[in-house]
């Protein structure tokens, strides 16, 4: 059976577009989720202590916001070591788009302010003037490469183009594997803008891939590849494969500006909330999906909506003439800067599918509390609320968390104490040192997770925060605890060293049960009502070491040298299994992609 589905969203954005002003600020395309440049940029707003353009939390940043917190450091009287003047060119070449912004004012908290207010030239020309506009002055063909960070380069009064290639070709052999694990990525990146307010960002990928055990193991349950969609087997000749995936993938958005203070975007892809390595409120490891999202900015606050269509199962158990199963997702958070070193988000999200396929109008209310309409509603669906912060101090430390409340019971929860099952929440902290011990852009990072039982599951499955057969937060959705450690250094200008170590304890399911970990189950299959504790059902430990190193050949063209290690110890010894592999690559344009999990 196939549904339709009203076309709101479209409805809504052309309306919105009717009542937009003329003349209007431009802030860009996002930075795709993954760049190097978030870790640049958040080691540089701990060591400045200067006031960012963009809220931390709210993932992916502006490629505007992100330039012009570039230059208000590159033109303030601070000390900065060689190593942050080259962090602070990455951005600019990668960013050249945006380094000035001529017909606005863009003013930078610090010793000293820097506001560009010609009115007599447009974004993209005063950009060009900018001395921080490198040009090669023989590109390749007479037109490949004009700027280190582009391959094609259109630069109009009213109109840019950036033009990529996107790559990523990595082998490795595992121990006790015939077959090696592999990864074979190929797409193309585009991003443009029109009069300063018109934005468009796009990429296409297409995908060959060999996965480690434990990596099959958890496609083979859920039906889903971790972050990709419709997939199919894979064989190669070259390679020697019998058991790999080939899938096709791509985001897309249009951005526009409707005030000075409130942009809209509509588009298919992934978002990011949070300050950690994780999120417990909103993270990259599904799928894309369609969103319709707003950005409110004013004085110190970031207010964001998102309303978006998900996949309630992956097309593993749906016939290829049918439409998957759909469910929605309405949600809004509020971040705001108390000082340019604190800041504090409160979120609220709501999970919901109705018979006909349809999307609840009332949710589309971008400021009620979404309880409030859900009990107006019955009760039917699934409302989570989240809190997020973070603290910068003494220009080398940050601390942050969150607390994700699903539902809980104040005297089951704090005086009773009875494991009861509806006690449902996660909780994050998470610490960050930068310049460790005086050492220069030596990072370290440490990050604890805790979710409970039956976190982010509801009576009806298919409201479960998920997509695509997915968690849209933690990879190991709940009924778990996790430590995690990064170490980030790099000793020269084009080398780049990472270790983590991760280690988590959780409970798994035997044949038939439900324990709380699996959130494609409805929570009324669980086996117990009190007495439930984290890590419960067939308890399993699973510890990480992973190594890599990557050279920096030109901009944004790594050689990478990598080494995995994961040991999962379980309760039933059938269930144990260590996995470990050595191997490298090359990428371009394209951040590391990982299973740590």
């Amino acid at each position: 059976m196939k549904y339709k589905y009203p076309a709101l969203p479209a409805c809504l954005l052309l309306l919105l577009l009717s009542l937009a002003p003329l003349t209007l600020p431009a802030q860009g395309s996002g930075l795709p989720l993954g760049s190097p440049a978030y870790d640049i940029l958040g080691r540089l707003e701990i060591k400045t202590g200067l006031q960012a353009p963009f809220h931390s939390a709210l993932k992916y940043y502006q490629r505007g916001d992100v330039a012009a917190f570039a230059m208000g450091i590159d033109t303030a009287a601070l000390s900065l070591s060689a190593a942050d003047r080259r962090d602070l060119y990455y951005l600019f070449r990668d960013n050249n788009e945006w380094l000035v912004t001529s017909r606005y004012p863009i003013r930078i908290a610090g010793p000293r302010e820097l506001i560009f207010s010609d009115t007599l030239m447009t974004q993209i020309e005063a950009s060009m003037a900018d001395p921080r506009y490198i040009m090669r002055e023989k590109p390749y063909l007479g037109f490949l490469y004009p700027t280190p960070a582009n391959m094609l380069e259109v630069n109009e009064k009213f109109f840019h183009l950036r033009v990529n290639p996107l790559l990523n070709l990595q082998l490795a052999r595992a121990q006790g594997d015939e077959e090696l694990v592999f990864q074979n990525l190929r797409g193309v990146e585009l991003r443009a803008g029109i009069d300063d307010r018109i934005f468009v960002h796009f990429n296409i990928l297409e995908t060959q891939a060999r996965f480690p055990d434990y990596v099959n193991q958890r496609i083979q349950r859920d039906g889903a590849i971790p972050g990709a969609g419709f997939f199919k087997n894979f064989k190669s000749e070259i390679f020697d494969i019998t058991n790999g995936y080939d899938f096709l993938n791509g985001q897309g958005y249009l951005a526009f500006n409707l005030s000075r203070h409130v942009g809209l975007q509509f588009g298919y892809g992934r978002n990011f909330i949070g300050n950690g390595y994780r999120s417990l409120i909103l993270s990259d490891f599904a799928n894309n999906y369609l969103y319709l999202k707003a950005n409110w900015r004013v004085w110190k606050l970031h207010y964001q909506n998102i309303f978006a269509e998900l996949a309630s199962e992956s097309n593993v158990n749906v016939p290829e003439d049918q439409v998957l199963p759909k469910k929605y997702m309405a949600g809004h958070y509020l971040s705001y800067n108390v000082l340019p070193n604190l800041s504090f988000g409160v979120f609220e999200t709501v999970m919901f599918s109705r018979e006909n396929g349809g999307f609840e109008l009332q949710y589309l209310n971008p400021v009620i509390l979404y309880r409030t309409i859900e009990q107006g509603l019955g009760s039917p669906d699934n409302v989570l609320i989240g809190l997020d912060g973070k603290w910068n101090f003494l220009r080398h430390f940050q601390l942050y968390g969150q607390l994700m409340l699903d539902e809980f019971k104040f005297r089951e929860l704090f005086l009773d104490r009875n494991g009861w099952w509806a006690n449902k929440f996660g909780v994050q902290a998470g610490a960050k040192y930068i310049n460790a011990f005086g050492l220069e852009h030596l990072d370290l990072q440490a990050e604890f997770n805790l979710v409970r039982p039956y976190t982010y599951t509801h009576r009806d499955s298919t409201a479960s925060y998920t997509h695509y057969n997915q968690p849209l937060a933690h990879p190991l959705g709940a009924n778990f605890r996790e430590a995690l450690f990064i170490a980030r250094y790099q000793p020269f200008k084009r080398l780049f060293l990472e270790g983590r170590f991760i280690r988590a304890e959780f409970g798994e399911d035997a044949q038939g049960e439900n324990w709380g970990g699996n959130l494609l189950l409805s929570h009324l299959s669980r086996q117990q009502d009190y007495g439930n504790t984290v890590g419960q059902g067939v308890g399993a430990t699973a510890s990480i070491l992973g190594l890599d190193v990557s050279y920096m050949l030109a901009h944004n063209l790594f050689i990478d040298l990598h080494f995995f290690h994961r040991k999962k110890d379980s309760e039933d010894d059938k269930l144990d299994l260590t996995t470990r592999y050595f191997g490298g690559g090359f990428r371009f344009n394209v951040a590391r992609q990982r299973m740590d999990f």
